[in-house]
């Protein structure tokens, strides 16, 4: 489909999306479809969910039960996968459509006034705990440290709970698991609640602490199956904590929050036990070789353990306006990350996709790059 005109040559496109996975508000723009646009702003495992989760989708349509009857209210089976998957007790498990739900719903029962939050970060964390009139507190995470989380600095403001990610996100630094550890065992004797968002922690299982919410009362981890297993479209993350707390978040959740079809899918793909280590290896290759190809353009990369690259183009480039020629020239979407908190312009984040569609991006890059150089 040519370009309709809807936004001319000389015209600006708009605000970069709020999100990654934005597409049809780009291609609305410019007036061509959806498949024409190579989407690098949202870090979805690129090769998809496992072929199980198709069959079993595929399956579910021949049973009109599947459609007809409402979703189990307490959500047991996709709950006992979810919980053999991750190695703890169905008790501990919550699920819901999505990490947004799932802290309103954590929050809703505790008794929390003010979260400190690393930043830059997510940008839903601020205003989810804003809108459970709960004080934001950031903790400014420098690019010149390598977005290093120090622990007593954490604990320099008062506050009741903590909310991290690990991976980090927009950066993808990874902090060991001894450091989390010594984080949560601090949080605990100052009675600090610590939010986990392990979303993109599949691709570095061993650093996850999910298995720790029994041993620590104050820890909330949060994990998605989005991001992962490449089912973006069905919405379904989960939240461990201890049973007590677990019971109460439980009884927060909406009500049939997560669809028949989407626990259909969540079982199958977390019971596919090839499939995890094969997508970690395919993303580490291509992360990799996607890095050195980026640095060689003169761009810093920041070293990332997830599926994505955080991006620092060089001062002398207007981010904002390379951002817009990958999308008019290449037809290629990135996330521009100025509306991430202690980060501003400069910044592009780029999933890491199969090699064909990264190779695309380098040769992009390098010609915008060397337009604006």
């Amino acid at each position: 489909m040519r370009d309709t005109g809807a936004a001319g040559e000389g015209q600006m496109i708009g605000s970069p999306p709020p999100h990654g996975g934005q597409v049809r508000q780009v291609t609305d723009l410019l007036g061509i479809a959806p498949v024409a646009l190579l989407d690098f702003s949202a870090n979805l495992n690129p090769d998809g969910p496992p072929a199980a989760v198709l069959s079993r989708l595929r399956a579910s349509f021949d049973d009109s039960t599947v459609i007809t009857n409402y979703p189990d209210l307490d959500e047991l089976e996709v709950r006992r996968s979810l919980a053999e998957y991750a190695g703890i007790s169905t008790e501990s498990i919550s699920v819901a459509n999505g990490f947004v739900p799932l802290l309103d719903s954590v929050l809703r029962p505790l008794p929390i006034q003010r979260c400190v939050v690393p930043v830059p970060a997510f940008v839903e964390y601020r205003r989810t705990l804003q809108q459970s009139r709960i004080e934001v507190v950031p903790y400014i995470l420098t690019t010149g440290s390598g977005f290093a989380c120090h622990t007593e600095d954490l604990f320099r403001d008062s506050c009741d709970a903590i909310l991290l990610a690990n991976p980090q996100n927009p950066s993808g630094v990874l902090y060991s698991r001894d450091t989390m550890l010594r984080i949560v065992e601090e949080a605990r004797n100052r009675e600090i609640y610590v939010f986990l968002d392990e979303a993109f922690v599949d691709y570095c299982p061993e650093a996850s602490l999910i298995r720790e919410v029994v041993r620590y009362p104050n820890l909330i981890v949060f994990r998605s199956l989005t991001k992962f297993f490449g089912m973006a479209g069905l919405r379904i993350a989960y939240a461990a904590t201890n049973a007590e707390l677990c019971g109460r978040v439980q009884e927060s959740i909406a009500p049939w929050s997560v669809t028949s079809l989407a626990s259909v899918a969540a079982c199958a793909a977390v019971r596919d036990i090839d499939y995890a280590p094969q997508a970690i290896g395919r993303n580490n290759s291509r992360r990799d070789q996607m890095r050195a190809a980026i640095e060689a353009l003169g761009i810093h990369v920041y070293p990332s353990a997830a599926n994505f690259l955080l991006l620092r183009l060089p001062k002398s480039i207007d981010s904002r306006q390379v951002w817009e020629q990958m999308i008019r020239r290449h037809r290629i979407l990135l996330r521009h990350c100025a509306n991430y908190e202690g980060l501003g312009d400069g910044h592009l984040r780029v999933a890491v996709r199969t090699e064909a569609e990264n190779d695309r991006l380098i040769a992009a890059l390098r010609c915008e790059i060397g337009n604006e150089q």
